[in-house]
């Protein structure tokens, strides 16, 4: 299970480590936002794109808007510092989708470096990789989003839910979800490729899919994460395992 950085912004930015990280072995970061909402408030008109900006007043409740703002000047703020350049002139883009070959697949910017932003109500991640990498935080659902939304899934994990008691099928809904999610993220078609797509397991150790390493990330009880990382034509890191 991938450790996460915790990213810690204040009203003057963020002073902390530069992301890093060795081939193969994404660099995984873990932001507090709520704790960070009232700095990321002060510092989004000086560092968010205007389509940011815009985005954030389209969103309906102030915890969302915290969460989105948060999670996304900390990621300006890491890729600035990754660069070396300031946090505005971060430039991202988005490549082609591998599915129909439009404008929204995976994220992207300049400089070889992949990255993967995911957020919900009070928690966001964020990867950054020398390959395509995906990440995925979500808060344990209720029984009655497992019981609506386990059949959509490849049949092995729904037998594998179906198969556990009720208090284990919520957490361990909760890790397949985020593991699958994970992975079509980095594969840059998100869950319109499909949640039976490939069996990444619902158990404690997650399954790789052909040419993906998926590995679970601590977080905040109540929340599940994971992040996945491409490893096509790569071959095993030697060494340091971050996920220890």
């Amino acid at each position: 299970m991938y450790q996460p950085h915790v990213f810690t912004l204040t009203e003057d930015g963020y002073r902390g480590p530069v992301p890093s990280w060795r081939p193969g072995a994404p660099s995984v970061w873990l932001v507090d936002t709520d704790r960070a909402a009232g700095a990321a408030r002060s510092l989004a008109p000086g560092i968010l794109d205007a389509s940011e900006l815009a985005r954030v007043e389209k969103l309906v409740f102030p915890a969302d808007r915290d969460c989105y703002t948060a999670a996304h000047v900390a990621l300006r703020l890491l890729l600035g510092a990754h660069q070396g350049v300031a946090p505005d002139a971060v430039r991202l883009t988005r490549e082609r989708c591998p599915s129909c070959g439009g404008p929204h697949g995976r994220p992207a910017t300049g400089g070889g470096t992949h990255f993967s932003l995911s957020h919900t109500r009070g928690v966001a991640l964020l990867a950054f990789a020398d390959a395509p990498v995906g990440v995925d935080v979500e808060r344990v659902p209720e029984a009655r989003v497992v019981a609506e939304i386990s059949g959509q899934l490849h049949p092995a994990e729904a037998a594998e839910l179906s198969a556990l008691p009720q208090p284990e099928r919520l957490a361990a809904f909760a890790r397949v979800w985020t593991r699958k999610e994970a992975y079509l993220k980095g594969e840059g078609v998100g869950l319109a490729g499909g949640l039976n797509h490939e069996h990444v397991g619902t158990g404690p150790l997650p399954l790789d899919p052909p040419g993906w390493s998926v590995t679970d990330v601590a977080v905040p009880a109540g929340y599940a994460a994971a992040v996945a990382v491409g490893t096509a034509g790569r071959a095993p890191a030697e060494g340091h395992d971050p996920r220890k």
